[in-house]
């Protein structure tokens, strides 16, 4: 999405309070629904995705160890 998205203040918040050089913020059943908002120099942001993929195989790789301890 090109443009605010509907968490856009949120993001602009911690990324001002952290003083970070980019920032995604990821919703789920908030105020607003579901939802994200990036925001970050382009070169960061292109490169998002990537990074997001290696989070969701750190999230997986930690529930199956999780699992194995239930």
């Amino acid at each position: 999405m090109i443009g605010p998205g509907k968490y856009d203040d949120i993001c602009t918040e911690v990324r001002k309070k952290t003083k970070a050089r980019c920032v995604i913020v990821i919703i789920i059943d908030g105020d607003k629904g579901s939802g994200f908002s990036g925001q970050g120099d382009p070169l960061t942001l292109v490169n998002m995705p990537m990074m997001l993929e290696d989070v969701a195989a750190g999230i997986r790789k930690e529930g199956i160890r999780r699992k194995d301890r239930i």
